[in-house]
């Protein structure tokens, strides 16, 4: 074996096997969690409204068209290989589409309750790694006459941000240039560094630029990590830690059967509550997640007292040039479970993300990682061997990511909707993902079918949580 780059992080060497490229630990820390009732990979299901005018077999020749592709870029084109106990990514010779590109239709009538439950079944379903771990499904027969596609991929490959970036890379603002576009696993990065998986690159590179910013780095980080012991002590009202979530039933073990629903609700709707209360979207989104959730807890008898507390995913990117990568941190956030007035909920929530922005503000992307990882680092002791368990790091994962600011079209079909599908942990039986468009919010909700009964129940929950907002506001 010769190798042509550094040894270490991201090595590419070339074998009889052709050229090879060394997960990172992180890469394959999520290959080594995967379990049989845990499959480690994120999807998003998308609509489309057909063309003006398109054939009742468009779906058919839009399978046919697609599938005489006959190569795909990277990462599409990647199989795991191993050699010595040690996992590498390795170009496919034999890339088959046949095994990656699925053309299904609705059993009758069609519904979106139809729609859902296939995606459901088919996100349970683990990615066979003999393959690419990727995979994609072009979905008719809806009553309403729209297609649909549900996409998956491993996250050792890319991380959910990253899968809906290259989704919405096979898309054109312009309905005919979009026709002439190849289909997504044909498009290649366009940065060098999409060659690795984004949240690799990102969580090395934070890596590095502490290692190189050296002693300067210590006193930033251990001055936030002070102030946040004092601000414990001084009982500061908009501090969450990572060993005050209370359990709840979304902090059980899970099951490999899933259950996922969506819904998209009025950007317009949701930024003008946002205005009048001086907030974000993402403020009045969380409000919305923490009613829907005090209500369905009410419903199930199972609200603690304590509120339940959001593990929510931020941006730390400095640079708005780049457009690939991702680099985030952990927020923890009070959902205000325990207020019933919702004006005095969303207070909380924004007084608790306020709280997490001020601290982030002050700290680069390095120091931040560091800085997360040691407030994190005494509520993850809890999950030792051993230890009663009588709070969570967190209750409940809700990710936001932002989505297109135009209409879009894919094949010709305009964009109806995403609506991501991530993960699921045992602890973590419930996940919100949604993405933000210039005139809808997708809610995608992902849960353990046993451990949530009825989780479908959230989407109306979330409905009557931004009427009620309104009314406050009024």
């Amino acid at each position: 074996m010769i190798t042509v780059a550094p040894k270490g992080f991201g090595a590419i060497a070339i074998t009889r096997e052709g050229v090879v490229r060394r997960l990172s630990p992180l890469d394959a820390a999520f290959l080594f969690l995967e379990r049989r009732h845990a499959p480690f990979h994120v999807g998003a299901l998308s609509l489309f409204s057909l063309p003006p005018g398109a054939s009742s077999d468009f779906g058919a020749q839009l399978h046919e068209r697609l599938n005489q592709s006959t190569s795909a870029a990277a990462p599409f084109n990647r199989r795991l290989a191993s050699r010595f106990g040690i996992n590498y990514w390795q170009n496919d010779e034999h890339f088959d589409l046949a095994h990656h590109f699925v053309h299904l239709s609705l059993p009758k009538p069609g519904r979106i309750r139809e729609l859902l439950a296939m995606v459901s079944r088919v996100h349970s379903a683990h990615l066979d790694r003999a393959y690419p771990l990727w995979r994609t499904y072009l979905i008719e027969g809806l009553e309403d006459g729209r297609i649909a596609t549900y996409s998956k991929i491993h996250h050792s490959v890319v991380d959910g941000v990253a899968g809906i970036r290259l989704m919405l890379k096979s898309m054109s603002p312009d309905m005919k240039a979009s026709s002439r576009m190849p289909p997504p696993w044909e498009l290649k990065p366009s940065s060098a560094r999409l060659e690795t998986p984004v949240h690799t690159v990102a969580g090395f590179r934070a890596v590095v630029g502490l290692a190189k910013q050296g002693m300067h780095s210590i006193p930033a980080v251990y001055g936030q990590i002070k102030q946040t012991i004092k601000d414990f002590r001084a009982h500061h009202p908009d501090l969450v830690t990572s060993f005050q979530a209370p359990r709840c039933i979304f902090n059980q073990h899970i099951t490999g059967s899933r259950r996922f629903a969506a819904q998209s609700y009025s950007t317009p709707r949701i930024k003008a509550v946002a205005v009048a209360l001086g907030g974000t979207t993402n403020d009045v989104v969380l409000a919305l997640c923490g009613a829907a959730l005090r209500r369905y807890l009410l419903d199930q008898h199972a609200l603690p007292d304590k509120p339940l507390i959001a593990a929510v995913p931020v941006s730390i990117r400095r640079d708005d040039a780049s457009n690939d990568g991702n680099e985030v941190a952990a927020a923890l956030v009070n959902l205000g479970t325990h207020i019933a007035d919702p004006l005095k909920r969303f207070a909380t929530i924004k007084g608790s993300m306020d709280y997490n922005k001020e601290h982030f503000r002050q700290m680069t992307p390095a120091q931040l990682l560091a800085y997360t990882a040691a407030t994190l680092a005494p509520g993850l002791l809890t999950y030792l061997p051993g230890i009663t368990r009588t709070h969570a790091v967190a209750n409940v994962v809700i990710s936001n990511v932002p989505g297109p600011r135009e209409p879009m079209y894919w094949q010709g079909c305009k964009l109806d909707g995403i609506y991501p599908a991530s993960l699921l942990l045992d602890g973590f039986a419930l996940n919100i993902t949604l993405v933000s468009r210039h005139d809808k919010v997708d809610f995608g909700l992902l849960a353990c079918r046993r451990t949530v009964p009825q989780m479908q129940r959230l989407l109306d929950y979330i409905e009557i949580a931004l009427a009620e907002l309104e009314a406050a506001i009024r």
